[in-house]
């Protein structure tokens, strides 16, 4: 018989992690992070990380396991939840799958092709045309580049390494040889307040991470040993945090250029997520009593089929 798993999914600042919590305190579950940031040890104030004091003795899996300099990407995190999952599983406890990096919810999901290694000579001799590397990408494989923000240079220099090396477009390698999720049974949930009151929320959040010591956590990381060209760094609000601390910005642009980034990027990860069609949505934030019952309805009605 298969398991129940159930996903919250959305934009960043539409409470998934209220929702999940919520969730796993009625049913008995456990809560498995999928936010791509939060697996890293002292990105606390920048990734919104629920503090272990507020996480209400319910087991939070995959978070702050990794060092800020590691790199991390999709196949490793499914080879780290895979694991996870089954144990949770093991334990009669409901596996709640929270975050909202959309590729790590589908390579488990609906499996992965992790492509070609990593080649350092190429990548080298990629980076001497840093500039023209989305136009090439959007020449070898205009699916892929459509998938990706012409900014996000990471994802970018990957997808043209797997091209390159493995001779066809990323797109067609990453639909071959895919192994779906076995065992489960997946109820997803996607969570999707008004746009105009999530920009307020992520104006308002982006604001109150800095005031809460954001520059304090970049520096002590820095301290640490952590490089400023950390991947984790990369991401929005550190990378203005740490231009707010050579001077480069003040607070306040900091703060604005973050908000702005941020807003950015929920459409982004909304664009993602409305392509998935299997995802029920709750037209609120996380932590609305309305987003809580809905949700529950769903999951007792799930749970119900699967007996």
């Amino acid at each position: 018989m298969e398991s129940p798993l159930v996903v919250v999914a959305g934009p960043t600042g539409s409470g998934k992690s209220h929702l999940a919590l919520a969730l796993a305190q009625r049913f008995d579950g456990e809560i498995v992070n999928c936010d791509s940031l939060q697996v890293y040890r002292g990105l606390d104030v920048g990734t919104a990380k629920t503090p272990a004091a507020e996480r209400a003795g319910i087991p939070h899996h995959l978070l702050d396991i990794l060092d800020p300099a590691t790199l991390f990407n999709a196949g490793d995190y499914v080879k780290f939840v895979g694991p996870v999952l089954a144990d949770i599983v093991s334990r009669s406890r409901l596996p709640i799958l929270a975050g909202g990096t959309g590729f790590y919810i589908r390579a488990l999901l609906d499996g992965l092709n992790d492509g070609p290694s990593r080649d350092d000579q190429l990548r080298k001799r990629l980076l001497t045309r840093k500039g023209s590397l989305y136009r090439l990408l959007s020449r070898l494989d205009p699916a892929t580049a459509a998938r990706i923000h012409p900014n996000d240079g990471n994802k970018t220099l990957r997808a043209l390494e797997i091209c390159l090396l493995a001779r066809r477009p990323a797109s067609q390698l990453f639909q071959a040889d895919r192994r779906r999720l076995e065992g489960f049974r997946v109820l997803k949930i996607g969570l999707s307040p008004p746009r105009p009151a999530l920009h307020v929320r992520i104006a308002s959040r982006s604001r109150a991470m800095f005031e809460a010591g954001l520059a304090e956590e970049v520096q002590g990381l820095l301290a640490s040993g952590v490089p400023k060209d950390a991947k984790a760094f990369e991401s929005i609000g550190y990378k203005e945090c740490l231009r707010y601390l050579d001077g480069a910005l003040t607070m306040e642009q900091a703060i604005e250029l973050t908000t702005i980034a941020t807003r950015q990027y929920a459409k982004r990860q909304l664009t993602w997520f409305r392509r998935e069609s299997d995802i029920r949505w709750i037209d609120c934030f996380g932590d609305d009593l309305a987003a809580v019952e809905t949700a529950s309805g769903w999951i007792r009605e799930f749970t119900c089929t699967l007996r």
